[in-house]
């Protein structure tokens, strides 16, 4: 009688999961998202991730492999999928330089609403020397969202929209420290004035006011 054999156990490829467990999958993004968003991706622990998403770490070893490929999928996955609809929408939205602005303010808060760790993952790991993602934002995001803004701006300086001493390209820098900044140190201020409503929502408003007002109170005898 011939000897049995045993079949031989198959081994699943790391990568995307089918069914189900796709929803498994995003929880360990999420929580990988928010560990790199609080420690900084260079300190965050594997060990540390997989506890926040309860799991092992070997069961996030097995949808990811190691860590770069953790970070890797959360930029694929969760970051480029909602810069790029921006970007699209920065090419032609609003006629005037306002109306671009007000676009690009709304489509960040979007974006924050969907990914409230991404300011502080931006000032940490893009802004701050050494970051991790500095390369990718530059590789990858650089060349097209800044670009597309700043190309807008400086078509309505060509046409007079913009008022004088105002640089475009300076300009993209001054609405991303408007928006992205504020976002990243939101709890901060909502501590030093006790404003619990500082969300996304009421800077967007204070930044579109700020750019289409400016500081001065405005004078009723300029207006007759």
């Amino acid at each position: 009688m011939p000897a049995q054999t045993t079949p031989k156990t198959r081994r699943r490829r790391v990568g995307r999961p089918a069914g189900d467990d796709g929803d498994l999958r995003g929880r360990l993004l999420d929580a990988a998202a928010a560990q790199f968003a609080r420690t900084g991706i260079a300190a965050a622990s594997l060990r540390n991730i997989a506890q926040a998403a309860g799991v092992t770490p070997a069961m996030l070893h097995y949808y990811f492999g190691n860590k770069d490929a953790l970070v890797r999928a959360l930029v694929d996955e969760r970051l480029l999928p909602n810069v790029r609809p921006l970007v699209e929408t920065l090419a032609s939205a609003g006629e005037t330089p306002l109306e671009l602005a007000q676009a690009f303010a709304q489509g960040v808060s979007g974006i924050v609403a969907k990914l409230p760790w991404l300011p502080a993952l931006w000032v940490r790991e893009v802004l701050c020397e050494g970051g991790a993602l500095r390369e990718f934002v530059f590789r990858e995001v650089m060349p097209s969202l800044p670009q597309v803004l700043a190309q807008r701006f400086t078509a309505a300086h060509g046409a007079g929209q913009l008022a004088p001493g105002i640089d475009p390209r300076l300009l993209v820098v001054s609405l991303v420290g408007l928006t992205l900044f504020p976002a990243a140190g939101a709890p901060i201020w909502q501590k030093a004035f006790g404003m619990p409503g500082l969300d996304m929502p009421a800077l967007v408003s204070h930044t579109l006011a700020l750019l289409a007002h400016g500081l001065a109170v405005p004078n009723p005898e300029r207006s007759r």
